[in-house]
């Protein structure tokens, strides 16, 4: 009877391992009980669909055309700056989208730095925002910039870099959950929604934020709570290979980069906050000491939300 015993409970542990290493099918947009599909998407080279917004002023009469790309965690309607007075003053069109498995986009299981930056060459095609146009990376959209710097740099005149690159925060959870990342990314559906080990701060809720980000959280908070709309996919294909994506193992050292724009045709500019508590400041400076071809504008007594400051505008001018 014993090894009846030890064979139901061995089934029984095989059936708990399955379910907790592997995720859940997302919820495609359009697809029976998944998401409606709300406002415009293009559809990709491979079949998928990646959804945008438009803002600004139209881009017929437009003097500059920018495609903004999200943070973790956020979506198509991060497009905060958009708001600004400067926007309308300036002539600029902005177009932001849902990064594949954010929001109404579509997953990309075989998801890399490289495959981004085609989408966003794509996308420019399609919406025919010509044959250069501006880049903005915000936070872990930074990451992207990085790949669009290596292949596609030839589409851009310039690519403003709010950046995320090695995204190391020096809290305890995040350096264990970036280590799973890097180093066994079958493990990252598991290692994120288990109850036993501390993990990413970002995925709880709970980073960590500073003075200065706090203060501009207190005034945009109902317009940042979107969550929801960004992962109702599925986490795994959102948060979960965002992270596999952008912290596991690239094809190119961002680090050995030569300047796409040696012509004068373009720029690269970098910002980061001094009071970034999620990425510490000197990461950005070895950056720029390795790559003097970034221009590299520090802002005193900003965090990681600057983007979303009443004066961002200012800062990033």
């Amino acid at each position: 009877m014993s090894w009846k015993i030890i064979l139901v409970l061995l089934i029984g542990l095989l059936a708990w391992a399955y379910q907790a290493f592997c995720p859940p099918s997302p919820r495609i947009c359009g697809s029976a009980g998944g998401p409606a599909i709300e406002g415009p998407r293009i559809k990709l080279r491979d079949g998928r669909h990646l959804a945008y917004m438009e803002h600004g002023v139209p881009k017929e009469i437009a003097k500059y055309k920018i495609i903004l790309v999200h943070g973790f965690g956020s979506s198509k309607h991060e497009a905060s700056i958009a708001t600004s007075e400067l926007v309308e003053k300036m002539g600029i069109h902005i177009v932001s989208f849902d990064r594949p498995g954010y929001g109404q986009s579509d997953p990309d299981p075989k998801r890399t730095i490289k495959s981004t930056a085609l989408d966003i060459e794509e996308l420019g095609d399609q919406l025919e925002l010509g044959s250069k146009f501006y880049i903005i990376g915000n936070s872990m959209g930074g990451q992207v910039v990085w790949g669009c710097l290596k292949y596609i740099s030839h589409r851009f005149v310039n690519l403003w870099n709010d950046d995320r690159l090695a995204g190391a925060a020096l809290i305890a959870p995040d350096q264990w959950a970036l280590r799973v990342v890097h180093r066994a990314p079958w493990l990252v559906y598991w290692w994120n929604t288990q109850k036993w080990f501390p993990h990413s701060s970002v995925i709880t809720g709970k980073p960590n934020f500073t003075a200065p980000d706090l203060k501009v959280l207190a005034k945009v908070a109902v317009r940042l709570a979107d969550r929801g709309y960004a992962t109702q996919q599925g986490v795994y294909e959102s948060l979960h290979r965002d992270m596999m994506v952008g912290f596991g193992r690239w094809d190119f050292d961002p680090m050995n980069l030569e300047n796409p724009f040696a012509d004068r045709e373009g720029s690269v500019h970098l910002w980061h906050g001094t009071e970034d508590g999620l990425v510490p400041v000197s990461l950005q400076r070895y950056i720029a000491e390795k790559l003097p071809w970034i221009q590299y504008h520090e802002l005193p007594n900003a965090g990681h939300m600057f983007a979303y400051a009443d004066n961002s505008a200012k800062m990033l001018s």
